[in-house]
């Protein structure tokens, strides 16, 4: 209810006076800030409690991931420069939402918390007997102390950055479950001043071929 009526002040907000439109913006703020929380809540949620779909699309991953960079660009607004390498196309099965969301916020990640200028890769490659989605940034990266509790619910290297950012908190925990889900498994790499990488590595038998190319064999490495 709150956001409906702020939705629809914020029509006439340039009509309010001076000392108010500061915090009108910050209420703003805060409800989408909440919105989105709920949201993630709820979609980790159902993450953990539903029992895995056995039902499988063949997700084209060319096309997923390009949709992704279009919405991480938009979100960026030019701050950094955003990439996409695709190795060998092929199709992964699973829930295209799910691993949308996965990938989405692992991509949404990097463009909130790497500084203007910095690179950002999306990367889908043969990885070992299986593939993996890469995002790789060369932001400030972080201690690799922070690695094995990246994906609880709420933790945060830098708590004043995260907060300034807006994220829910959420992000990686809904990454971690959404792989448990698809056989698959998260990998970090990071160290301070030298950007940082996740990995997400899938299984062979979440390939299949399609008519550009063919799953890469256990030989095919990176």
């Amino acid at each position: 209810m709150l956001a409906g009526y702020l939705e629809t002040y914020s029509d006439h907000a340039d009509q309010l006076p001076t000392r108010w439109q500061r915090g009108f913006s910050q209420m703003q703020a805060q409800t989408t800030r909440m919105q989105n929380l709920v949201e993630d809540l709820l979609l980790l949620s159902r993450l953990e409690i539903d029992s895995p779909n056995d039902d499988r699309d063949a997700i084209d991953v060319r096309s997923l991931l390009e949709s992704i960079v279009d919405d991480a660009r938009g979100l960026s607004a030019g701050h950094q420069q955003i990439a996409l390498q695709i190795d060998e196309p092929h199709r992964l099965l699973g829930n295209t939402k799910e691993i949308r969301s996965a990938v989405s916020n692992l991509v949404f990640n990097a463009v909130r918390y790497t500084p203007e200028g910095s690179h950002i890769t999306l990367r889908w490659k043969p990885w070992h007997d299986g593939a993996a989605i890469e995002v790789e940034d060369d932001g400030e990266g972080f201690d690799p102390v922070h690695i094995p509790r990246l994906t609880e619910r709420f933790y945060r290297v830098d708590k004043g950055r995260s907060a300034a950012t807006g994220g829910t908190g959420l992000g990686l925990a809904i990454v971690k479950h959404v792989l448990l889900r698809h056989d698959a498994q998260l990998e970090i790499v990071s160290r301070p001043g030298m950007g940082a990488r996740f990995r997400c590595v899938f299984p062979a038998t979440r390939l299949v071929a399609d008519d550009e190319g063919s799953v890469p064999d256990s030989s095919a490495m990176a």
